[in-house]
């Protein structure tokens, strides 16, 4: 869900002109330090709101449960978040609210795009937190560390290669549809194979993309940031963010259908 909307475009050709190099280099420090510090927020509001609707879902006494999930006793909250219609509510809002940032964010003041940015990490977290029930605690914080590990490195990468990373982008981008329709089949298929298949090659695809994201922000910031600043930058930030924030989420998800243990 969180694959369907990426801000990929870049806004600047590489004739654009340059500003001096000792200021470009302490604005595109300035500017990435931002975009991470933005998307490790984001993640933490992410967890935490996913730790705190499982915790309010589940209940250790049987007579006070609303139906069963697997192993947990859900709560009546937590019959409401994951077995009632409701949950479709908490599953698509999230994919909203990516439509309504991407597209709507040259109309949006920096302020008002980061606590929609905020409210979007929240709202995954809400659908996210369902993992808790399915896979171990200790699978989960293992896959998020190895995950955490990755992403770093494929963005320092990203961040550090000489190599231009931008053809990497269409074909990327094919893989990123390929692995949405083949999802979108499965649910109807619902064949272990084809989910391993769609697993495997959707960590290849995010793993490409969070090297070809980063050179582009990268890129975007050198061949048109440094020399605009102000609100425009301020945006750029935040949709920088949102696009490491899903490539993250998804290595993530996709990691824990590999590795994680269930529960």
């Amino acid at each position: 869900m969180s694959d369907l909307d990426r801000n990929y475009a870049s806004p600047f050709g590489r004739a654009a002109g340059r500003v001096d190099a000792a200021t470009v280099d302490a604005g595109l420090r300035a500017y990435m330090l931002r975009i991470y510090n933005y998307m490790t927020t984001g993640l933490a509001i992410t967890g935490l709101a996913a730790l705190g609707i499982y915790m309010a879902a589940v209940t250790t006494d049987p007579s006070a449960a609303a139906a069963k999930f697997g192993n947990a006793f859900l709560t009546p909250f937590g019959y409401a978040m994951y077995v009632s219609p409701l949950k479709w509510l908490f599953i698509l809002a999230p994919l909203a609210m990516v439509f309504a940032i991407s597209f709507g964010i040259n109309r949006l003041k920096p302020a008002t795009a980061q606590l929609l940015f905020w409210a979007f990490a929240a709202l995954m977290g809400i659908s996210l937190s369902s993992i808790f029930l399915v896979y171990t605690h200790t699978s989960i914080v293992r896959v998020f560390f190895i995950t955490a590990a990755s992403f770093g490195a494929l963005s320092l990468y990203g961040y550090t290669t000489k190599r231009d990373l931008t053809g990497m982008g269409s074909f990327l981008i094919m893989g990123l549809f390929g692995l949405i329709i083949a999802s979108l089949v499965n649910i109807f298929l619902a064949s272990s194979m084809l989910q391993f298949i769609v697993s495997v090659v959707g960590v290849l695809v995010f793993a490409g993309l969070t090297a070809w994201d980063t050179q582009r922000l990268k890129n975007d910031y050198i061949y048109g940031y440094a020399s605009q600043g102000g609100d425009v930058a301020d945006r750029a930030a935040i949709t920088g963010a949102l696009s490491l924030y899903l490539n993250f989420i998804n290595l993530f998800t996709l990691l824990l259908q590999l590795l994680g243990q269930r529960d």
